[in-house]
């Protein structure tokens, strides 16, 4: 993997912590058929400006995990492993260990989050240039936001309307009070008023930083026009002759505009560009974050991201969605297919994926299901490149046994618990479950899925196996599915025929 010119020590870290509440056991929920702490270190490691990778975590489990996608593991005791424990103090600790391990300080420190699932490689890249590259001092993703957002004073007991700058209108308890209006304004210079913004991934390098400086007086908005009086006049700057009685008198239970006057409804493009923080990745100048034990200080760089890929998954929904969204998101990206060089074995179920699911029965009780030639060519191919095979089925009609006859696969067919039946064969046959592919298309096959490190469903499988698999195929089974997967193996061609 390429490196920068000028390396200078990044370390990414990801804090797991193996207490979830919402999601249990959250940071190994498989997105894309691959857990969700060892998406984030895949992302980190093949990032340019990354040099280590250490995952966070008080949970064996996690670590395993971590350690066999390829993170460096710093366990956390228990005073920073609680539900009130900062990211922060997670980084810092990992931080201090990494360094105290390898005996060489480090330059630029990242926070990774692992449940932002779809964090990618050229984002981490984007915030850890900017400041490596001694751009800023701390970088974060964002993704532009155009919503208009509320509050229900309801849910509020301290109700906080739009003033123009988001501070509320009134002091909070204990607040010194605000200037008078006479008092002159003074000018406020600070390292962190300055905030940069970045392209999006491809371009981080070209980006020319904007020192963004708005003053909004209060109770406006900004970029706001006057209202025009009733005879179509404009309004004078200022003018609240025609501000309903219910917008200019004191704010009503209900709902509250936080980024906007709810009395005015200005045009999007007439609005200034707002950016949601994704909570994906962070980045900070080491011996800043050292001092400031803060992400936050100095010179903000923010790096735009695409918002399609903004999701945190604090809840069983959000994992929902994630799984439902990974085969879209993952088809296109690096690593997302397997090769010849990532499989050793290849487990195929029956019914389903080299069928369609459909049985023709006669009125003598027979049955009778349809296969595909391609899928008869792909398998040849498969087991003369030396790959071990095995079809292994739940049915047990003889149609699978002669089906694999005729493939010359072994076969375990009339099986009730597939995923016991190969943790067996793997061990007979001295191949690591994560160095299986198995193909499957309905929930039986879900234990096996989380046995190996390459679950495959076919596009005709239930959604929620397209959403536990690692990969998709395009095409559904029984009709070119199991060719499909022989292809992306061995290449279109089926490189292992014989020329």
């Amino acid at each position: 993997m390429s490196r920068p010119p000028t390396v200078r020590r990044v370390l990414a870290v990801i804090p797991a912590r193996g207490g979830s509440k919402g999601v249990p056991a959250k940071n190994l929920a498989p997105v894309g058929g691959v857990p969700l702490v060892a998406r984030a270190v895949r992302e980190c490691r093949a990032a340019r400006y990354v040099t280590d990778v250490v995952v966070s975590t008080d949970d064996q489990a996690i670590a395993a995990a971590a350690r066999q996608a390829g993170a460096e593991v710093v366990l956390r005791p228990a005073a920073i492993a609680g539900d009130t424990a900062t990211s922060e103090a997670a980084v810092l600790h990992a931080m201090d260990t990494h360094e105290a391990l390898h005996g060489a300080p480090v330059d630029v420190v990242l926070l990774v989050q692992c449940t932002s699932p779809f964090l990618i490689r050229e984002d981490i890249d984007a915030v850890a240039a900017a400041v490596a590259t001694r751009t800023a001092d701390t970088a974060v993703t964002v993704a532009p936001f155009h919503g208009f957002i509320w509050r229900d004073t309801g849910d509020d007991p301290v109700p906080t309307p739009f003033t123009g700058t988001g501070a509320s209108a009134e002091p909070a308890p204990g607040a010194a009070p605000a200037a008078t209006a006479a008092a002159p304004a003074e000018p406020v210079s600070s390292p962190a008023a300055d905030v940069a913004t970045a392209p999006a991934p491809g371009a981080a390098q070209a980006a020319v930083a904007e020192s963004v400086t708005t003053a909004v007086a209060p109770g406006s908005f900004a970029g706001r026009e006057a209202a025009p009086a009733s005879d179509g006049t404009p309004a004078a700057a200022g003018d609240t002759r025609h501000t309903s009685p219910a917008a200019s008198a004191a704010p009503a239970a209900g709902g509250q505009g936080v980024n906007h006057d709810k009395a005015f409804r200005p045009r999007r493009q007439d609005r200034p560009q707002d950016f949601l923080e994704t909570g994906a990745a962070y980045a900070m100048d080491a011996a800043g974050f050292r001092t400031h034990r803060h992400r936050f200080f100095g010179r903000t760089e923010l790096v735009r991201t695409d918002p399609a890929r903004v999701l945190e998954i604090d809840d069983p929904h959000e994992l929902a969605r994630a799984r439902a969204l990974a085969p879209l998101f993952d088809a296109e990206r690096p690593g997302a297919l397997p090769t010849a060089q990532d499989i050793d074995a290849v487990v195929l179920d029956f019914d389903g994926t080299q069928t369609d699911d459909r049985v023709l029965i006669d009125s003598d009780g027979r049955e009778f299901v349809s296969v595909h030639r391609g899928d008869g060519l792909g398998i040849a191919a498969l087991r003369r490149s030396g790959l071990k095979l095995l079809i292994l089925s739940t049915e047990q009609n003889p149609v699978v046994a002669a089906r694999a006859r005729k493939l010359k696969l072994p076969v375990l067919h009339g099986i009730d618990r597939k995923d016991l039946a190969l943790k067996q064969w793997c061990e007979e046959q001295g191949i690591a479950p994560e160095r299986v592919l198995y193909v499957g298309n309905d929930v039986n096959d879900l234990p096996c899925f989380a046995l190996v490190g390459w679950p495959v469903a076919v596009a005709s499988a239930h959604d929620v196996v397209r959403g536990a698999a690692r990969a998709v195929t395009t095409l559904p089974g029984g009709d070119g599915a199991i060719r499909e997967i022989a292809g992306w193996i061995l290449g279109p061609s089926l490189d292992s025929l014989p020329k």
